[in-house]
């Protein structure tokens, strides 16, 4: 059966409007689509920023601001999908032209998805080692912020001098939840304290923050030196006044929670922990699979490909000792040194890996995006808690799309790097998101993902994109490269038991860990519940929809049919894909 719940809704696939009172309603959902999502982003600094999405003084109004890190603006964005939502239910869609028809459904999704999550706002940490404030004020500047000229350094500064203010706003929520009892694990707290520790170690002058202002400045020919050092002398000046502080009074607090905090790790220690799990799997993997049912996916997967696994294994000549320390002993065989120049030949691989996939692909999509990917490593206080990333390029093509790379000791190795660059770059989510981004015959707000990337359709194409590099020959005589790419599938078919074992089965963060899972990504796992699920899912309805098209279409099956349908679709939700997969198949009949 499939693994995806069925809502049997048939989506009509009307292509033609008849009347101009069709036509009408059809450019009216079309102004709402734009007036609605404008509005969306004119509340949200960091997502205007991160996407050039407007134009003019109001575009740049925003670039000099930052998102408030607030329970009330959390609560505001509710209000406001909810809003939204009750507007775009007004709509007769039946009558609708098929892109209008996919849109609207979509943004109901997300809409109502975002008003469903109200009652667990609490349950997101403001201040955590994986995505709290003291990492997204930092993505925001670093990765998201253009800099390509003095006036993009000046808006640099006005955020900059505001990072202070949204982290204290973000340590007045984390007291407002330990007042109600809600506190992280302890060691989420010091993991968060001694990362927290190391981003305010180097003096002022030598901070990120002013590296990378100095970094990008440099680069500008149009920038006289004079007011670069201006620039880089204010930036130092705000790290030292405003920054530094913030963090030492955040820092303060968390090690105070500490000392009261328990080691408990899952949802289900708090109240409603359970409604709560299941909405974010609900959320994140868009079926209704419960939490057993994904735990019994999991071990099914793990299975199977530590099968696999021992069988090349054992051609390899490395038959001894369990599974995970042959692959631990392999991966520190193909390792870098530890040092700059292993640091610096990774990432030099890591750009050829890119390139070489670029040609590898073309045989199996119509065209490849514009937009151009490239490759940088963490700052070093992310490394030992971050996970690889991918950040999409922005509207105006300001930046290209930017694959992060955390160099830590145990990804300092050629063992799953190429898996890793495919995941991410080419034919990952580079590929997939540039493409969307470019796909002008869709709604703009769905082309930058305004509301959401829907996770089981963006992670699972990545998934599905390792899957298709090896089944396309691309670890042909390289079985380390194949066994990297099996250890990726591995991965993430634990992340589907040690997810839903942590959050619904009362696991320990040692038992996820002796289960196979780097402490760092078990860490993640807590402070993301649901999110590590949608990877494997999303794969195995991709790859369940391409099989029952080749079954449909017999020798009119094509692979870059079958992509351009996928990728073409657009990222939704994966009983929506189906009914666009369905569609393709009885066009292609």
């Amino acid at each position: 059966m499939p693994i995806v719940a069925r809502l049997g809704v048939v989506l009509t696939l009307s292509l033609f409007a008849a009347d101009a009172g069709v036509r009408a309603q059809a450019r009216s959902i079309d102004d709402f689509f734009r007036e609605f999502a404008a509005e969306w982003v004119r509340g949200n600094p960091n997502q205007a920023v991160a996407t050039r999405y407007l134009a003019g003084p109001e575009q740049e109004r925003l670039e000099r601001e930052l998102t408030p890190a607030t329970s009330a603006w959390q609560r505001h964005r509710v209000q406001l999908a909810s809003r939204g939502l009750a507007a775009l239910r007004r709509f007769d869609r039946v009558s609708l032209p098929a892109a209008q028809q996919v849109a609207a459904e979509l943004l109901d999704w997300q809409l109502d998805t975002i008003a469903a999550g109200e009652p667990y706002l609490d349950y997101v940490f403001p201040l955590e080692q994986f995505g709290g404030t003291n990492i997204s004020l930092v993505t925001t500047l670093t990765v998201s912020h253009p800099v390509r000229s003095a006036r993009d350094g000046e808006n640099y500064l006005a955020r900059l001098a505001q990072v202070g203010a949204r982290m204290a706003e973000a340590a007045a929520e984390a007291r407002r939840l330990d007042g109600a009892g809600i506190l992280p694990p302890r060691f989420i707290l010091r993991a968060t304290i001694a990362q927290m520790q190391q981003f305010i170690a180097p003096p002022p002058a030598e901070h990120g923050f002013v590296a990378t202002l100095n970094e990008r400045l440099a680069g500008l020919p149009d920038v006289p030196a004079a007011r670069r050092e201006s620039l880089v002398a204010e930036a130092a000046r705000l790290v030292e006044t405003g920054v530094y502080p913030a963090w030492r009074t955040a820092i303060a607090l968390l090690t105070a929670q500490a000392e009261r905090a328990t080691d408990e790790a899952g949802l289900w220690r708090l109240p409603r922990g359970r409604e709560a799990y299941a909405y974010h799997l609900r959320r994140h993997t868009t079926t209704t699979l419960t939490a057993d049912e994904i735990h019994e996916i999991g071990l099914r997967e793990v299975e199977r490909i530590e099968q696999e696994m021992g069988v090349v294994l054992h051609r390899l000549g490395r038959t001894n000792g369990a599974l995970n320390d042959r692959i631990e002993q392999l991966g520190k065989d193909l390792s870098y040194p530890l040092d700059e120049q292993g640091r610096g030949a990774l990432m030099a691989d890591v750009e050829a890996v890119m390139r070489d996939a670029e040609q590898r692909v073309a045989p199996f999509i119509e065209r490849p995006p514009r937009a151009t990917v490239i490759a940088q490593a963490y700052p070093r206080f992310r490394e030992a808690t971050a996970a690889a990333s991918y950040n999409a390029p922005p509207l105006d093509g300001s930046r290209p799309g930017i694959f992060q790379i955390p160099l830590r000791p145990a990804r300092m190795s050629k063992f799953g790097l190429r898996t890793l660059v495919y995941h991410e770059t080419v034919p990952g989510h580079h590929l997939q998101v540039a493409l969307d981004l470019e796909n002008t015959a869709q709604p703009l707000f769905r082309r930058v993902r305004l509301f959401g990337g829907i996770t089981a359709l963006t992670e699972g194409w990545a998934l599905y994109a390792e899957r298709l590099a090896a089944e396309s020959g691309w670890y042909e005589n390289d079985p380390e490269g194949l066994l990297g790419y099996l250890d990726a599938q591995l991965f993430r078919a634990r992340r589907l038991v040690v997810d839903t074992g942590l959050h619904a089965k009362r696991w320990t963060r040692e038992q996820a860990i002796a289960y196979g899972i780097e402490a760092s990504e078990v860490d993640r796992y807590v402070v993301n519940p649901g999110q590590a699920c949608a990877y494997m899912i999303g794969q195995l309805e991709i790859v369940e929809l391409r099989e029952r098209a080749r079954r449909a279409l017999g020798d009119r099956f094509s692979l870059t049919g079958f992509h351009n349908a996928v990728l073409g679709a657009g990222t939704l939700p994966l009983d929506m894909l189906e009914r666009q997969v369905d569609a393709y198949i009885r066009a292609a009949r």
